[in-house]
């Protein structure tokens, strides 16, 4: 393991510091990358090590909070993206903001954040996640209607498969189940079941991220007709 081993994108906010120092940052940082999902309590002490070598940098302020939320240190979490969020000026970690307020029990916070930046300035990917978000919110709140009109925004398209498109139909379908409706969210679990084999397919034969879905398979299977809130 090696610092190279780091994006370069990362690598590039590093280069404020000096060279052994970010080489020890970058190798904190792959580590992360590298644990998060199989020990994300080790993950969360890399991201400490790095953020008391380089704090002022965008990127290990956000590593740090997204391995505090990972942990459950939603408090934590909130505080380093908003510092985050100062220093890049980005609002692209705006949904897990919007998930730390509901971790600490701030689900009207949560809404209240979600509401304040532009929507259709984000990339799809952070729209979705955001809708998601504040669908979770509204759950929260016992406003499971208000939920699944959150979740009806354009990137619910039953016909393609976007890496974002699993979340958001298993979403959509987890609302429906809740609203009592379960044969519609018998249908989107299917759906997003067929996405991700869509993009698995896809990403194996090293084709684009999109991939376009046979809704008539799902049809066939009984479980009615592509639309949303069905």
């Amino acid at each position: 393991m090696t610092a190279r081993d780091l994006d370069k994108v990362a690598r590039a906010e590093l280069k404020t510091l000096s060279k052994d120092n970010a080489d020890e940052v970058a190798k904190h940082l792959v580590m992360v990358g590298r644990l998060i999902d199989e020990d994300p309590s080790l993950a969360h002490r890399h991201a400490l090590s790095a953020e008391r070598r380089a704090g002022r940098v965008a990127v290990v302020r956000e590593t740090l909070a997204i391995t505090a939320y990972a942990i459950g240190d939603f408090a934590l979490a909130l505080r380093e993206l908003r510092t985050y969020r100062r220093i890049s000026g980005s609002d692209d970690q705006v949904p897990l903001m919007v998930d730390s307020e509901r971790g600490v029990g701030r689900p009207d916070r949560a809404l209240e954040l979600g509401r304040s930046v532009d929507r259709d300035a984000l990339p799809n990917p952070v729209q979705v996640s955001l809708a998601i978000a504040m669908s979770g919110a509204r759950l929260d709140l016992g406003q499971p209607d208000a939920a699944l009109a959150e979740l009806e925004i354009p990137q619910l398209d039953p016909e393609r498969a976007f890496s974002y498109s699993p979340d958001l139909f298993r979403a959509y379908a987890e609302v429906l189940a809740e609203l009592g409706r379960a044969d519609a969210a018998a249908e989107w679990m299917l759906r997003a079941e067929r996405a991700d084999d869509a993009l698995d397919a896809a990403d194996d034969s090293g084709l684009d991220e999109t991939v376009e879905v046979i809704e008539e398979e799902i049809s066939e299977d009984g479980d009615g007709p592509a639309t949303p809130g069905n």
